[in-house]
């Protein structure tokens, strides 16, 4: 409702509703109004209202924000909208709580929309004044509270928004550290494998110089070159051996170099090895070559497998900077518009990837995914930010190790993710309390205390989604419920701001 009293008013000759007679003896038994002199009740009585309501809404969250409520006389219900759910904040029949258009004296600084929804739930009087007057009475009873107010206001607020930026700064900072750590992995192998592949060509053309000047005839070099391409189709299909099969193998092959004379045999066995070749296969290499020509032969079969894998190691290395450069980008989304269709199993990957540094290796990550749930609309750089502030929240709970599940299903009309740890648990004390600005259990300079209120704002408000946590020792679970379509996600509503419209008396 828009306009709630004008439309409770415009019903009250047809019922039971009633504007009455307002009584500055009863505004002053009341706490907000107590310290008034009788001239100020006096004024508010002239100036205001007091009417009666049967049960039933009085305002709806979202209307603009037109009047000023205080409870006289029986019980109220102030309740939130969470995604398409109304959550009851506060139920109360003491006298003198107030709520509505309380920010009015902040003029058009703040929206001047109502933060919740009112509503009688037995037949009540309100004191009711109009936003303007309100605001008026306060800048001129109160100028000095008014400016302490909207000190404290706006500076909650711009220290929300400056500490966000810093949460956001210093996740990124430790993002940005663990994709460095990720990319100079690859990035010094793939140099490493330059170096050595370079000398392992420089090998091969004064190895193939010697075979070129030796007694090998054309037949001979034909049946060399055959046994080079089957050692590189071998290589392509080499199983994976333990190290106590390879170490075996290893031996054997050794053996084998060492029976027919080719020096330091141990030094190259293990690139045979690393081929999938075994004995069978260098038995072939002596019906190819005399015993005067074997080893030039085998060694020159040595660099062109050594070759092989060196490129191998070369293309796993790219291909692994090329997938973290994609990581990287799927995670920020700065190639992508803020709002799109995304599968969300994308998103949670390029976040545990981009984490992956930070997760290390006393962690287990287990995927519990469910690939049948449809791609959802969403603002996926932010619920990026999201699954970081769970997933760092969970490692830091398990400093000794443990097991990381991300899971995803379907709950009834919405799609569940779940960020599970095996961590000591949250206490049941403070669980109702996480999700408070600027509220954290970690040491002083550790944490801003804003990272599970980013999360909430982005999921409930943004989203209209939910977020909440399940926790006992050994199993704590943050759980986002999306909605699979959300046709006014695009414009999301105004963001909760901390009031006494939250239900303080």
């Amino acid at each position: 409702m828009t306009g709630p009293i004008e439309q409770q008013e415009q019903t009250a000759t047809a019922g039971d509703n009633e504007l009455l007679q307002c009584s500055p003896a009863e505004l002053h038994s009341l706490f907000l109004f107590e310290k008034l002199t009788d001239e100020q009740t006096r004024f508010l009585c002239e100036h205001g209202r007091v009417i009666a309501l049967d049960e039933g809404p009085v305002y709806s969250e979202g209307g603009p924000a037109s009047c000023f409520y205080v409870l006289l006389e029986g019980t109220i219900v102030l309740s939130r909208l969470v995604g398409s759910d109304d959550v009851e904040v506060t139920r109360t029949s003491q006298r003198g709580v107030y709520a509505g258009a309380w920010r009015s004296f902040l003029g058009d600084r703040v929206p001047q929309v109502y933060d919740s929804s009112l509503r009688a739930v037995t037949p009540s009087r309100f004191f009711v004044l109009e936003a303007d007057v309100f605001a008026g009475i306060i800048a001129d009873w109160f100028p000095m509270a008014l400016h302490l107010l909207e000190g404290v206001f706006f500076g909650v607020q711009n220290s929300q928004q400056v500490i966000a930026q810093r949460e956001r700064l210093l996740a990124l900072g430790s993002l940005s550290a663990g994709l460095t750590h990720e990319l100079n992995n690859p990035a010094a192998a793939a140099v490493r494998a330059t170096s050595s592949l370079r000398e392992r060509v420089a090998g091969m053309r004064r190895k193939l110089a010697t075979i070129a000047s030796g007694p090998f005839d054309r037949t001979t070099l034909d049946g060399l070159i055959r046994l080079q391409e089957d050692a590189v189709e071998h290589l392509s299909k080499a199983p994976v051996l333990s190290a106590m099969e390879a170490s075996d193998r290893e031996d054997e092959i050794a053996g084998w170099l060492e029976e027919h004379q080719i020096a330091r045999g141990w030094d190259i066995a293990p690139t045979f090895v690393q081929a999938g070749l075994d004995i069978a296969w260098l038995d072939q290499v002596t019906g190819r070559v005399d015993d005067r020509t074997l080893e030039g032969a085998v060694r020159w079969l040595n660099y062109t497998l050594e070759t092989e894998l060196l490129m191998n190691e070369i293309e796993d290395s790219t291909t692994r900077i090329s997938t973290l450069v994609a990581g990287a980008k799927q995670y920020s989304q700065m190639d992508r518009a803020p709002f799109q269709v995304v599968d969300v199993h994308e998103l949670l990957d390029s976040t545990i990837m981009m984490l992956g540094s930070k997760i290390g290796d006393g962690i287990r990550v287990v995927k519990d995914y469910d690939r049948s749930l449809p791609a959802i609309p969403a603002y996926a750089a932010e619920l990026n930010q999201v699954w970081t502030n769970l997933i760092d929240n969970a490692v830091a709970a398990m400093p000794e190790g443990g097991t990381l599940t991300v899971r995803t299903t379907h709950a009834e009309d919405r799609l569940l993710v779940e960020i599970c740890d095996t961590g000591s648990g949250i206490p049941a004390e403070i669980q109702s309390r996480i999700f408070e600005p600027f509220f954290t259990t970690k040491p002083i300079g550790q944490g801003t205390g804003l990272g599970l209120d980013i999360s909430w704002r982005i999921v409930v408000k943004k989203h209209h989604g939910d977020l909440k946590v399940i926790s006992v020792p050994g199993d704590t679970r943050f759980q986002v419920r999306l909605p699979f379509t959300a046709p006014s996600l695009a414009d999301p509503a105004p963001e909760a701001l901390a009031a006494l419209e939250g239900g303080n008396p």
